[in-house]
């Protein structure tokens, strides 16, 4: 072989495996976007129980043909307090199984060469550009998201066995080189096997990927049994590396799983090894010294991930054990964040991160409320902790939104469907929202400690009047958090009423207050921050009532999301239960 034959050979060789990895991606991202739905549902409603974990963790993997893939995801959940520790073992375990659906696809390869004409049409050279016909079809003629994410799915697997056909012919000529059949005899060592294995699977960061090239080369009928062997149980190992380098900014839980990925997999293959050797040294396996096939390494693959799994079922807590040995907790940690939630490993399944960034929206409303109910009793009673708490909280807040719109714009660049959008854009407005109804009781908080910094105080009958509209704001901030939460379409057409009559309330208070400034009969200073705090009040029960429309809009589909539009037609068209509930708010209020 001269050096032109050798230098084709190799180009062919990284085209193929580019196709390969390539199609492989696509295949995973496609299948991805169209399971992430049910994969969230499915973890709500997963348990501590190692079985249902187990086969979960088979079929996440299975579906997104990676095993590394999903111990990523897996860190992510434990980190962002979704998954439980225990569980997340099963799930692990459960991972490495389901890497093996992609071994038992590529070994049809294997039956290029049957008689059966049915049997014929299933080999990849046909399978390959007949899904890549299907799939560009779909993708370019239909419509609907789920549609294209199937066409994209089976162009991956189009390009997936193109790419192996071309890795197979590429490697093909070599068979009848000494020095390439001398250079797989030497894998038969099993220290020099497990060792390639790990360090190429790590290099291509999944198993499955190099399962497959070592299915392409076997297509040679080098590859020993004694060979290949080593180098797929070193594959288990390798694969281990994309988890512990996503766990490196995590918390000592995440931290914690990845490790358990590592220990499962290494202790997996030294058991299997000595197992396997030590018959091979006293019983002798007929087959050790034969070719083995495609078939044979997606068998040998399977049955080593289903064997391992079995023996350490009965002991997933020495594991757990293993791992808080590894990384003890540390007593003087300062407190897990609020923000853990929002963990970007999550938002490879974009279901998920939707609902994690609704976590903090709702962590945003609740502060808000507080904070109006803190800055409400100061206008009682002054107290300086009470102002730290606000202004502690107010940080918070102000964080909280920054972090969370980050995260939404990086979870934006990744693939979202309409709903998702529509879900999005709405916590952006909410979030924003709540933001404002915090810098609001901020306002209110300056507003106390100028009147507490001058010695001011309001006149008994104007905190009477006052303490009405205080009380109403307080329950549209508690109405339109609520609405929020619990996705409340009733509570949430409440609040436009509440909010008329909170305007009423301001305006009568501006012009009983304004009048009396004209009197000289109140201090200008005090009623100059009257009129602040009645404006800020207003205010935000403006943005309460914000709130509740996107809870409206999010239930009724004919609603466009137009505030103004919506709020125009609401009173030019108030009918009997909006008067009622007015009518209601104004007994209550204005008494």
């Amino acid at each position: 072989m001269n050096c032109v034959d050798i230098l084709s050979m190799i180009i062919k060789l990284c085209g193929g495996l580019a196709l390969f990895l390539f199609g492989m991606n696509l295949l995973s991202s496609s299948l991805e976007k169209l399971s992430t739905g049910r994969i969230e549902k499915i973890l709500e409603k997963l348990t501590g129980n190692i079985f249902k974990s187990i086969l979960f963790g088979a079929l996440v993997t299975g579906v997104i043909q990676s095993s590394a893939a999903t111990t990523v995801i897996v860190v992510g959940l434990v980190n962002a307090g979704i998954l439980k520790f225990r569980s997340a073992i099963g799930l692990i375990m459960g991972a490495n199984i389901g890497t093996t659906v992609t071994g038992q696809i590529l070994r049809l390869n294997g039956i290029s060469n049957s008689s059966s004409s049915v049997v014929a049409l299933l080999t990849p050279a046909v399978i390959a550009p007949l899904f890549a016909v299907i799939g560009i079809i779909m993708f370019m003629t239909l419509k609907k998201d789920k549609f294209k994410n199937l066409g994209s799915a089976f162009i991956g697997v189009g390009i997936l066995f193109t790419g192996m056909l071309s890795m197979e012919g590429a490697v093909s000529p070599l068979s009848n080189y000494p020095a390439f059949v001398n250079l797989f005899s030497a894998f038969s060592n099993p220290i020099l096997g497990v060792f390639i294995g790990a360090i190429v699977t790590a290099i291509i960061q999944s198993s499955s990927a190099s399962v497959g090239i070592l299915q392409a080369i076997s297509s040679t009928g080098v590859i020993p049994y004694s060979s290949a062997i080593p180098i797929i149980i070193g594959q288990n190992i390798g694969t281990c590396v994309t988890p512990i380098m996503s766990s490196i900014n995590a918390n000592k839980n995440a931290k914690r799983i990845a490790l358990v990925h590592l220990y499962f997999n290494i202790i997996g293959c030294i058991i299997f090894l000595i197992g396997i050797y030590a018959i091979q040294h006293f019983v002798g396996f007929a087959f050790w010294n034969l070719p083995i096939d495609m078939g044979g390494i997606a068998n040998f693959h399977t049955l080593f991930n289903v064997i391992v799994t079995i023996i350490f079922i009965p002991f997933t807590s020495l594991l757990e054990k293993l791992a808080f040995a590894t990384i003890k907790p540390d007593t003087n940690a300062l407190p897990a964040s609020e923000l853990d939630v929002l963990d970007e490993r999550l938002i490879a399944i974009p279901a998920l991160a939707t609902g994690q960034i609704k976590k903090i929206a709702i962590k945003m409303g609740e502060y808000a409320k507080t904070n109006y109910i803190d800055a409400k009793s100061l206008l009682y009673k002054f107290d300086e902790e009470i102002v730290n708490k606000i202004k502690e909280n107010e940080n918070i807040i102000d964080n909280m939104d920054d972090v969370l719109n980050n995260y939404i714009i990086k979870l934006k660049d990744n693939y979202i469907n309409d709903d998702e959008v529509k879900s999005i854009s709405t916590i952006v407005h909410l979030s924003s929202a709540f933001e404002r109804i915090s810098d609001h009781c901020t306002n209110i908080l300056e507003a106390v400690e100028k009147l507490h910094e001058k010695n001011l105080s309001f006149s008994d009958s104007t905190m009477k009047d006052l303490s009405s509209m205080l009380d109403a704001v307080e329950e549209i901030c508690s109405m339109a958090v609520s609405a929020f939460i619990n996705n409340n379409l009733e509570l949430a057409k409440k609040i436009e009423p509440l909010e008329d009559v909170i305007d009423l309330l301001e305006h009568k208070l501006k012009t009983t207050y304004v009048s009396k400034l004209d009197r000289n009969k109140y201090s200008i200073d005090c009623g100059i921050i009257l009129l602040e705090l009645l404006s800020d009040l207003e205010r935000i029960s403006d943005h309460c009532s914000n709130i509740a429309l996107f809870v409206i809009g999010k239930n009724e589909t004919s609603f466009d999301l137009n505030p103004h539009e919506y709020i125009n037609k609401v009173h030019d068209e108030k009918n009997t239960k909006y008067m009622e509930i007015t009518d209601m708010y104004i007994e209550k209020y204005m008494k």
